[in-house]
């Protein structure tokens, strides 16, 4: 036991030779130098971890903030889905496919600030099977209105809320209502009802 003080002696001394010595091209280190990185036996984890989304329910809101230069803030919200709409021009007709018909989501997006566009493209349905649907690239007079914007600028306290319309299978309904705009990391998901 009377060599336990003489060890953490010696170790403490070789630290502060190690804190204050010599680079290897000639120049000396400090303490208060930036540490070179060490090199470990263990491998690190590299394999990123995978966040689970939340699927938020009809009707709730998902925040979000800009990531880049421009700075603000909002929150986007499914609010409704609706199956079974009658149009002019059936969408089995529209889509060139039997068995379809009209669908919309009711959204609503917010600046809470600064200004940002927001438009229909980053929408779509998803279906258990895997398979996504995308808005109608058409509209008729007698959609249900108002129609959510192509695209849009809000502004500071300003929103925008329509409908958005789908050619759907009419045998099933969608999962989920997705949003997946350029740069967004993780989708945000809306269940959709199974009923409506």
């Amino acid at each position: 036991m009377r060599h336990t003080p003489a060890a953490a002696t010696a170790v403490l001394l070789l630290a502060g030779l190690a804190a204050c010595g010599t680079r290897a091209d000639g120049g000396s280190t400090s303490a208060s130098a930036s540490p070179e990185p060490s090199i470990s036996s263990s491998t690190p984890n590299t394999e990123p971890t995978e966040t689970a989304p939340t699927v938020w329910a009809m009707g709730e809101s998902w925040a979000f903030e800009s990531t880049g230069q421009d700075n603000y803030q909002g929150d986007v919200a499914v609010l409704d889905y609706k199956q079974g709409i009658k149009s002019v021009v059936s969408a089995s007709e529209e889509s060139g496919t039997e068995g379809y018909e009209w669908a919309y989501i009711e959204l609503k997006t917010c600046s809470i600030t600064g200004t940002f566009i927001a438009d229909w493209t980053p929408w779509s349905l998803a279906y258990t099977d895997g398979s996504r649907v995308d808005p109608s690239s058409t509209t008729y007079r007698d959609f249900p209105k108002p129609e959510y914007p192509g695209e849009t600028t809000l502004t500071s306290g300003k929103c925008v809320r329509g409908k958005l319309v789908f050619a759907v299978p009419s045998d099933s309904r969608p999962d989920t209502v997705v949003y997946a705009p350029f740069g967004l990391d993780i989708p945000q998901e809306w269940t959709v009802p199974t009923t409506g």
